[in-house]
């Protein structure tokens, strides 16, 4: 990578101006100096003022805006708008409301660097969870003026972990070696190499409802020899908002049926019992069943990728 431009940010959003503002503000807050990294704000149709929000940082970050219609849920084309026009080596992926720590982006860059080959890094994300509990109090303990500060206090009371810390206790940082490493690669907070994302096709648009278009696309990676891990460096906070379990899951079941059908293995076919099966025991469940690797399976079968 050069001393110039090495990393991408790309930060679909709808109508989330307030949340928006501390994830910019985050951005702003980066040790990795201004000229290495740019930000691209992919708007998905919103009507808050989001345009003139971000283009309020243009004296302080190098950002981008792009704006598509109101056409619903498409946020896979949203993320697609800016992997398209990444011009770093390195396509950095977050939710608007997630808040970075101020060495994040060069957290990822230094993983990356240190790599032996193309690699899916899953970033470190404070206070995430899969619904609204808690959401007050968190909301509380969270000073979006020193993310940093809260983060250490978190680290050091124990409290406020990433939800799949106990994926990560199971199987280490270093989970490359599952099955399906894929399974918690959530595009709140993560990274690859640009091109990697290119020559898998990115972000499947068929997806048109919550859930799934990540897992689909780190099922591609992970097909092309992209490996995964968990990045501790690239620690962030996601800031609570309404959000509704049972609603979403709902959402995303007729997507990993979806997704079954695209592919067609035996693991692929698990997410169909993604209600039962959690992320967390899925690939203790594939060992269980004696599921076969999706490249055996497919070979096999003689179905190439």
């Amino acid at each position: 990578m050069t001393e110039q431009l090495q990393c991408s940010v790309v930060i679909p959003t709808y109508n989330r101006k307030a949340h928006l503002a501390h994830t910019l503000d985050s951005l702003v807050r980066q040790t990795l100096p201004r000229e290495r990294f740019e930000v691209l704000v992919v708007d998905d149709g919103s009507s808050d003022g989001t345009e003139e929000l971000v283009g309020g940082y243009a004296d302080r970050l190098d950002v981008r805006y792009f704006f598509q219609p109101d056409d619903g849920w498409q946020v896979a084309r949203a993320r697609n708008v800016g992997v398209a026009a990444a011009r770093g080596a390195v396509t950095v992926m977050i939710d608007s409301g997630v808040v970075l720590h101020s060495e994040a982006l060069a957290g990822h860059l230094t993983a990356h660097r240190k790599a032996s080959g193309p690699v899916a890094l899953v970033g470190y994300l404070y206070g995430f969870t899969v619904d609204n509990a808690d959401a007050e109090a968190l909301e509380r303990e969270i000073d979006t003026d020193d993310p940093d500060a809260t983060m250490a206090g978190f680290a050091r009371t124990g409290t406020r972990f990433d939800i799949r810390e106990y994926f990560y206790e199971k199987y280490t940082d270093d989970f490359n070696g599952l099955p399906a490493p894929w399974v918690v690669f959530w595009t709140g907070h993560v990274s690859a190499p640009t091109a990697a994302i290119r020559a898998a096709g990115g972000f499947d648009e068929n997806f048109r409802s919550w859930g799934g278009e990540d897992l689909d696309l780190g099922y591609r990676l992970h097909r092309d020899g992209v490996r995964f891990e968990l990045c501790r460096d690239a620690s962030a906070i996601h800031l609570p908002h309404y959000k509704d379990f049972e609603e979403n899951e709902d959402a995303a079941a007729p997507n990993y049926q979806y997704m079954a059908r695209k592919y067609g293995t035996p693991i692929t076919g698990l997410l169909t019992e993604l209600r039962t099966v959690t992320p967390f025991d899925f690939n203790d469940v594939i060992a269980e069943r004696g599921l076969p690797a999706c490249a055996d399976h497919l070979a096999q079968h003689g179905v190439a990728g």
